[in-house]
């Protein structure tokens, strides 16, 4: 394999790794109306501020959100917002997984 296809595993493996917390993606969804403040993440989330700052860091270091301050305040913002279609497709895999897992199990059922 090309040396610049494992560097871009690689970085694909770093943003599927801060994706795969349920914390991460409940922040991320807050973030889907756009930019929002910390102050504001804490009680979407109920999460300590410690806990969300750390989670807010992983999505930062893989590139799938910024942050800029304003006044005493952090705002933060997904960079590309095809992260989303990204998520809304797993959530359909996944949706469709489970209809296929759901049919098979009430058909074991009924014999």
């Amino acid at each position: 394999m090309p040396k610049q296809s494992e560097d871009i595993m690689e970085l694909e493996s770093g943003v599927f790794n801060a994706l795969a917390h349920p914390l991460r993606l409940k922040i991320l969804e807050k973030l889907r109306d756009g930019p929002c403040c910390v102050c504001k993440i804490i009680p979407y989330v109920g999460a300590e501020q410690s806990n969300v700052s750390h989670h807010l860091t992983i999505l930062k270091n893989a590139g799938i959100v910024r942050c800029q301050k304003k006044g005493l305040e952090v705002w933060y913002e997904v960079i590309d917002q095809r992260i989303f279609e990204m998520i809304d497709m797993l959530r359909e895999c996944i949706i469709g997984n489970l209809k296929k897992k759901t049919e098979l199990l009430k058909e074991m059922a009924r014999r």
